[in-house]
């Protein structure tokens, strides 16, 4: 039994600032951070005692969703209900703790201003404004209301109802939440607001996977659009957008939307036919028929239209992902890979909220904790509901909820923890999803051979490098060469001038020597005067033939050279080149080249040439390989595949570690032991892989093991989307018995409400009604749960006059 604290709220949630205000001055301090619909409102009131012999003032704020801001009175009425919540210590002490103020704010998402209202018990009122900058300002323009009262009632129908406090995994510690539209007339109020208000709705933002806000897809849209399709009621939504179709034809992808989704094809049909002449590359107007075709079945002309719609945005994330589920469903394989490549990807934008100051205490109210026979229905101790037939029945609960879960239910194994699929958010998990779809058709291998032929492999682009790097090196060796070239030919033309005066140099220095006589050209060079230059002249020449060998070819040409310091006779000449000859013919093939090289050119580059130049290389066939017909993976579509590696790798492993369990004969009662948080993951894991039955298996293992609110509303979810009346009721049951303990009681928008009307609209009021009677749930939870049968009539949900 909880024991009452007269500071707090009778079940509200409450977090005591340690300084006072602080809270104020964090949400202040945030507001140039919110982007789009802003946080959820903030409440904040004083307390004072003057009896207290502690603290005789103390502040403690909570977060809302659902409340009337429509005014500053209804603000203002909604603080001065607090003071009616405070706990008394006995019935017949009254509670000596007194609210003296609150002040309530309320992000407008249209403005980019914050709406606070200050209420002073006794005293009066006063509403302002604060803006980005934090400075405050008086309300001078009524439609400042308008804007207001729309952008928190947008919040509280696009909270995520998946988490029991609606937050997709990242919970608000202190944050209560109301039905924003209760009555038919506090609904019509709100429709009448946002068709004003309807032609600014771009300027709230969009859903994550889409780029660009436009008329027919931004939060004003999708709220409108999620509200009344969670509540079966999408004539009301036809009935909303009609008139503004009017004045914008791409109003029409939501108008007919609603037709479709409320079995109206014709007036679809006709209001995307009108659109479309009007505005033939609207985007949008283009995916409704897309999705209305393969609804049909026809996916060829599904395929075309989507293509349309790829051109018409081409950097939209949805256009490229409707065409990969087209592509999905007509089962080529290669072209949706494609399709997904091309994605253009966006970083995932979190939800805007502000953070706070560590609270000096937390107050979360609970209630008694109920009796047993709340939490089972009637038949669960029996054998007339289904989930008794197996060990994993959710009605054999092994725990209850006044009892603390054992901390090592709580465990989970580092490998499950840091799954990589779980990070994933935005465009890179829609992406994921669709990859999912892929492989649950194909299989993991055929996926990998389908991902091979589109995409370049690791090894195949390790080949074409390798290639590539040596025609590069081919090319510069060639480069180089051509270089040595063109500088031997210059060198050989400088020389060409001088050929003559070396061959009369050479002729000189035999004469010298006195073998041959030739007295015309030696008249001069037998002077004394000129010896000792001629003498410099001739070493010269030594040096530079020193390494010519003498040829029959040259030999034929009559340049005669020598070839030592002291000079050879003609004979001696001839004699040696005629022994060089045989020694050539016992050569080496390697240096008879070099050898023939020197004779063919004659030169002494072209020895030098010859003898530079490395062995040519073999030539190598050539592959037939090209990149032609492939592309390449892109970066984060590469992570996907890994991503799903790991998730199929632990999946399978844990169906073979089951099945073994399953077949094996003396089972020791620990062989499969996993905690509660493990089966939990597990359960995500499979239902992520599109394994339905797997994962209800491994969520009613988890809530034997403990009671976790996630795994039964996961339960509730998969029964519903079934059509499962009976097992769909245990798990309402169940769950409001938890949202009742935590003094969670509000209808619409949330997950029950959405189970129960789903129900409802496949079978009818009165069947899904009488399988509840039937049932012989305990009073309390029985009235818990007409509330949303009630609902039902009253706001006339699909099914309810069946």
């Amino acid at each position: 039994m909880v024991v009452a604290d007269p500071s707090t709220l009778k079940g509200i949630p409450e977090l005591f600032e340690t300084d006072s205000g602080e809270s104020l001055i964090s949400r202040t301090e945030s507001l140039a951070t919110f982007r789009e619909l802003g946080p959820p409102d903030l409440c904040r009131i004083e307390k004072f005692n003057p009896k207290s012999s502690g603290a005789k003032e103390i502040s403690s704020y909570h977060f809302v969703l659902g409340v009337d801001s429509s005014s500053s009175a209804s603000l203002a009425a909604y603080l001065n209900s607090l003071s009616y919540a405070l706990v008394s210590p006995s019935p017949k002490t009254p509670n000596p703790w007194k609210i003296r103020s609150g002040t309530y704010c309320c992000f407008n998402a249209f403005s980019r201003v914050d709406v606070r209202v200050e209420v002073r018990i006794p005293g009066g009122v006063e509403s302002y404004v604060v803006d980005l900058r934090g400075d405050k300002h008086k309300i001078t323009n009524p439609a400042i209301w308008q804007e207001t009262y729309v952008s928190a009632v947008l919040r509280a129908i696009l909270d995520d109802n998946d988490e029991p406090d609606g937050n997709d995994g990242n919970p608000i510690l202190g944050l209560r939440k109301m039905d924003p539209l209760d009555t038919l007339n506090t609904e019509k109020k709100f429709l009448e607001a946002a068709a004003l208000e309807f032609w600014k709705g771009w300027q709230l933002g969009t859903n994550p996977e889409v780029q660009i806000a436009t008329y027919f897809s931004n939060h004003l849209t999708n709220g409108i659009m999620k509200y009344f399709r969670d509540g079966g009621r999408l004539d009301q939504a036809a009935k909303f957008f009609e008139p503004l179709f009017a004045k914008d034809a791409e109003v029409g992808a939501v108008l007919a939307a609603s037709y479709f989704g409320n079995d109206d094809e014709v007036k679809g049909v006709k209001v995307l036919y009108d659109a479309l002449r009007k505005s033939p590359s609207s985007y949008g107007l283009l995916l409704t028929q897309v999705d209305f075709l393969i609804g049909k079945n026809k996916l060829e002309m599904a395929a075309n239209l989507a293509k349309m719609a790829v051109v018409a945005a081409p950097s939209e994330y949805v256009t490229w992902a409707k065409l990969t589920q087209v592509y999905i469903q007509m089962g080529d394989f290669e072209s949706a890979l494609l399709a997904l490549n091309s994605c253009p990807m966006f970083s995932y934008c979190e939800r805007d909220s502000h953070r706070m100051p560590s609270p000096a205490r937390v107050h979360l109210p609970l209630r008694p904790d109920p009796k047993p026979e709340e939490l089972t229905p009637a038949g669960g101790a029996g054998t007339t509901t289904a989930a008794a037939a197996a060990p994993s029945s959710t009605s054999n609960l092994s725990g209850t909820i006044e009892d603390d879960n054992d901390p090592r239910e709580n465990q989970i194994h580092p490998e499950l923890a840091r799954l990589p699929a779980l990070s994933l958010r935005g465009t890179f998990l829609l992406a994921y999803n669709l990859l999912i779809q892929i492989v649950s058709k194909t299989g993991w291998d055929e996926l990998l051979k389908f991902r091979s032929r589109v995409f370049v492999m690791e090894e195949e682009y390790r080949i074409h490098r390798a290639l590539l790097e040596e025609s590069q090196k081919e090319e510069q060796f060639a480069a180089e060469e051509r270089a040595r070239e063109s500088i031997s030919a210059e060198k050989k033309d400088d020389n060409g001038s001088s050929s003559n005066e070396l061959s009369q140099m050479a002729k000189a220095k035999v004469a010298i020597n006195g073998v041959v006589t030739d007295s015309d050209e030696l008249n001069d060079a037998t002077a004394e005067a000129n010896e000792d230059a001629d003498e410099g002249r001739l070493q010269e020449l030594d040096s530079n033939f020193e390494s010519i060998r003498l040829t029959p070819e040259i030999a034929d040409n009559g340049d005669d050279t020598g070839n030592g310091k002291k000079g050879l006779s003609i004979d001696e000449m001839l004699r040696r080149a005629s022994s060089q000859a045989h020694e050539d013919e016992n050569l080496d093939p390697d240096e008879k080249s070099v050898q023939t090289g020197v004779d063919k050119l004659g030169s002494l580059e072209g020895a030098r040439k010859m003898t530079s130049t490395p062995n040519p290389r073999p030539k190598r066939n050539p592959i037939n390989f090209t990149f032609r017909n492939k592309r390449l993976c892109e970066k984060w579509l590469d992570n996907l595949f890994m991503v799903l590696y790991n998730d199929l790798r632990l999946y399978t492993a844990l169906k073979q570690e089951m099945s073994q369990y399953n077949q094996g004969t003396n089972k020791p009662p620990m062989s499969l032991r996993k905690t509660g948080a493990e089966w939990e993951v597990y359960g995500d894991l499979a239902e992520r892989l599109r394994h339905p039955e797997d994962a209800k298996t491994a969520y009613k293992l988890c809530i034997e093991q403990k009671f976790s609110i996630k795994a039964w509303l996961k339960i509730l979810a998969m029964e519903s989307e079934e059509g499962n009346i009976r097992e769909a009721l245990i798990a309402v049951n169940r769950v409001i018995v938890l949202l009742d303990k935590s003094y969670i009681d509000n209808t619409f928008p949330s997950p029950i409400a959405r189970a129960v009307f789903k129900l409802i609209g496949q079978h009818g009021y009165q069947k899904v009604h009488n399988m509840l009677i039937a049932l012989n749930v305990p009073q309390r939870n029985f009235k818990l749960i007409m509330k949303f049968f009630e609902y039902s009539q009253f706001f006339k949900v699909s099914g309810n006059d069946i």
